[in-house]
């Protein structure tokens, strides 16, 4: 049931280019069902993934029209009938909506909203869902990784590169990364990697081997697999083996190059985590932000009419350095961008 209020967001009427986000403006408001709640958004988050499915090349195609965006961080201002642990005016960050991310507010079933704690801004709240998520699930639930591992972070200084270094680090492992600029470089050792590499350099991975005194790395978490799988085959020691976050498209390897080393190819898609792991994966990360380890860092800035923008700047610009955020409400006109809502509220994005 709508509630009578209306709000801005973003809609896709058919798949396509970046151009067929469409910013609307008056979208009924509707009230959480039994189990959900009603989220005033303040950021979201933009990632790699809601480009494929608004072009329609990715596996899960959602019915059109819809609102993209997973990621979001704000304030509860409803709960339904049957929801226990949330009220209103709680600070949460989700892992997941019903109603799509990119808009002023959002549903979200009870099951996939967290509390936000209060050392973390709602800029890096909307970083968390499913950069450290899908870092978690590379990491632990499909490359098995153990203390003492050599794990390679090819592409470290992005949302999940990020994510995958502080957890590594916090897990015990040795960490190496992988940027293609200085800044992204800088970035990646202050999120815990121990070594890092230019890919943008010839000749980057005969450093990585020499890095390891020629033994190669236990595993790579690799976020652009159609253009360095051929060269992470090399990089692998005895059982290493390759977990693949992203992809933009084919690569011609040579099955041989797995056989001696008893290497592995593995696929992570974080839409196939039971209740059960995103739960574990929860813990965990709650933990992270207890210690004060787990520190999203985010990027760049876009407002939520900017959506279009955004989506040709994450797949085309090189250099990636943090979570890219659509910043949807904030109180301050005057903090680093403009304030893209005309009203005011209790606290800033950046708190």
């Amino acid at each position: 049931m709508a509630t009578g209020r209306l709000m801005r967001a973003i809609r896709v009427s058919e798949f396509g280019g970046p151009s067929v986000l469409k910013l609307q403006s008056h979208i009924p408001i509707r009230d959480p069902a039994a189990n959900e709640v009603l989220i005033r958004v303040y950021a979201c988050g933009v990632n790699p993934v809601e480009t494929y499915i608004r072009s329609g090349t990715y596996a899960r195609k959602p019915a059109l029209p819809y609102t993209p965006g997973t990621d979001v961080a704000g304030v509860i201002e409803g709960v339904g009938d049957r929801v226990k642990i949330f009220k209103s005016g709680d600070r949460v960050f989700t892992t997941g909506t019903i109603t799509g991310g990119y808009a002023d507010y959002t549903i979200a079933s009870e099951e996939s909203v967290h509390p936000l704690p209060d050392n973390l801004s709602y800029k890096q709240g909307c970083a968390i869902g499913i950069p450290y998520f899908t870092a978690y699930r590379a990491l632990v639930h499909k490359a098995h990784t153990k203390a003492g591992e050599r794990v390679l972070i090819h592409g470290g200084s992005g949302g999940v590169g990020v994510a995958a270094c502080q957890i590594a680090r916090a897990l015990g492992m040795k960490v190496f990364g992988t940027a293609g600029t200085q800044e992204g470089m800088d970035l990646v050792v202050k999120n815990g990697a121990h070594k890092v590499f230019n890919h943008s350099e010839n000749g980057y991975t005969e450093k990585i081997k020499e890095a390891t005194s020629g033994e190669g790395v236990d595993v790579i978490i690799e976020m652009l697999s159609n253009k360095n799988l051929n060269a992470d085959l090399q990089l692998l020691r005895q059982e290493g083996r390759v977990i693949i976050v992203g992809s933009r498209g084919p690569i011609e390897i040579n099955p041989r190059d797995t056989m001696a080393k008893e290497s592995s190819i593995v696929g992570v898609s974080l839409f196939n985590a039971t209740n059960n792991d995103r739960a574990e994966c929860a813990a965990f990360l709650f933990a992270g932000m207890e210690a004060g380890w787990l520190t999203p860092v985010t990027g760049p800035e876009y407002p939520l009419e900017k959506a279009a923008q955004a989506h040709e700047d994450i797949i085309n610009t090189p250099g990636a350095t943090g979570k890219m955020v659509l910043i949807i409400f904030c109180k301050s006109m005057t903090i680093l961008f403009v304030c893209c809502y005309p009203l005011s509220c209790a606290s800033c994005c950046h708190k």
